[in-house]
């Protein structure tokens, strides 16, 4: 039988969402290989508050619930950034490591995965 449920009912709506961004962020703040893009976040409180709020309407909006994500495109918001593939593999592993601390089942992982995936050629190297 196929599941029906949404990708943003399985990561548990908002409350789910602002979660897992959560923890992402907490472990890409200690991250040795990207918490130095990470950590001066700490510094300005207002850009913090701003890029964790993108980052659960992009989750939200991009996994369909009713958030609308009204930040930068990815290329434009990681442009100058040079992001390395293994920087990205890092921000991946920390996503997943999110998910599997929110008891996540392992379809739904997957599918963040393949969208994680999907974003890389927008996000790398610009």
């Amino acid at each position: 039988m196929e599941n029906n449920t949404s990708l943003y009912e399985r990561l548990g709506g908002i409350k789910g969402i602002e979660a897992i961004a959560d923890d992402i962020v907490e472990l890409h703040m200690i991250n040795p290989h990207i918490k130095a893009r990470f950590l001066p976040l700490k510094d300005n409180p207002q850009h913090f508050s701003e890029v964790r709020k993108h980052l659960i309407h992009f989750l939200a909006a991009g996994s369909g619930g009713p958030e609308a994500y009204t930040g930068k495109d990815m290329t434009t918001a990681h442009k100058g950034m040079n992001i390395s593939n293994g920087e990205y593999m890092d921000a991946i592993d920390d996503i997943m490591k999110a998910l599997n601390k929110n008891n996540i089942d392992e379809q739904t992982q997957k599918d963040v995965l393949y969208i994680a995936y999907s974003l890389k050629a927008s996000m790398l190297h610009v």
